[in-house]
C-alpha cells in the first residue's frame, strides 16, 4: 500500500491542507457511484490521493457568502 504525506500532494493545491480536503471530497464523491467490490480494489482515499498527485482532479475554491453556515 502506498503511503501519501501531505507534502506529496501539496504541489497540486494551494497548500497541503487544501490538497487533503480536495482528496477527501473526491473520495466521498467516488463512494456515491456503484462499483464492483473486490479484495484487490484500492481504497477510495488512496485512489483519490493518486489522482490528485497525478493532476487528474480539477477543482475550484468557492468563497462562502456571509450568513451561510
Amino acid at each position: 500500500m502506498r503511503v501519501f504525506t501531505p507534502d506529496d500532494v501539496k504541489d497540486r493545491a494551494a497548500n497541503k491542507y487544501l490538497s487533503v480536503l480536495v482528496a477527501a471530497k473526491q473520495a466521498r464523491m467516488l463512494n456515491e457511484f456503484p462499483r464492483e467490490r473486490t479484495s484487490r480494489e484500492k481504497k477510495l482515499t488512496t485512489r483519490s490521493l493518486e489522482e490528485l498527485s497525478e493532476g487528474q482532479i480539477e477543482y475550484r475554491v468557492v468563497a462562502r457568502r456571509r450568513g451561510e453556515e
